[in-house]
């Protein structure tokens, strides 16, 4: 497999497939942010019901079926078969209509999408393919469309959030899951983006709320999620 998939990556999230849809599991992080990131990319999107939508990164498909509960047309891609075919099990058991394809982006071959997403993967993409990872995304929007991604930023505080506190003390992830170096700030995406030839719209934070799991905010220092649109 060619293209922007880290092996090593691919094989950690391989590993995880099984337990991707335990709320309390090692993606529980990802339950707890999921409704506040998708919140905020569908008021960017307006209706989703016809909505072409590619998941780039899908994993076992939290944002895929959140967007196909809602109307949108779905496609999930991911190099993590493993993942993937949990992905599609669990579709399967709960009535809910994605495409599940196996790879990257750079070399999937389709038609351009309305809205192309990719959720807590660029960091997991080694830094000298991001260009092209962005490029790719970018190619499978249509003019007009929109790119969302979300990361971790790579400061201090993400350190303590994401690697000292949710790895190493809390476990609420594997050991391992991510590389702080690998962190990406806002203005280092903002170029990659604008590299491939789309427009930065906005900006926004995700923080954690005892309320609700994690809410938007303009705090950036963490986790952030960014939104363009191809021009």
């Amino acid at each position: 497999m060619s293209g922007s998939a880290d092996l090593q990556e691919v094989a950690k999230f391989d590993a995880l497939a099984q337990d991707w849809w335990k709320p309390t599991g090692p993606m529980a992080p990802l339950h707890a942010m999921n409704p506040a990131r998708m919140g905020w990319i569908a008021e960017r999107l307006g209706p989703l019901e016809g909505l072409r939508i590619l998941d780039v990164g899908c994993g076992a498909g939290l944002a895929s079926e959140w967007l196909a509960r809602r109307g949108a047309i779905v496609t999930g891609l991911d190099a993590a078969g493993a993942a993937l075919e949990a992905a599609r099990a669990h579709a399967a058991s709960h009535g809910v209509s994605v495409d599940y394809r196996e790879g990257t982006p750079e070399d999937f071959a389709a038609e351009a999408f309305d809205a192309v997403i990719s959720l807590e993967v660029i960091e997991h993409v080694p830094p000298a393919e991001r260009a092209g990872f962005c490029a790719a995304l970018a190619r499978l929007t249509r003019p007009g469309g929109q790119v969302f991604l979300s990361t971790l930023n790579r400061t201090r505080r993400s350190y303590l959030f994401a690697i000292l506190g949710a790895e190493q003390i809390l476990r609420w992830l594997p050991r391992g899951t991510h590389d702080w170096k690998q962190f990406v700030t806002p203005e280092e995406l903002g170029r990659l983006l604008r590299g491939a030839g789309l427009a930065v719209t906005d900006v926004a934070g995700m923080v954690p709320s005892l309320r609700t799991g994690f809410r938007i905010a303009r705090d950036t220092g963490v986790n952030y999620l960014m939104a363009a649109r191809k021009v």
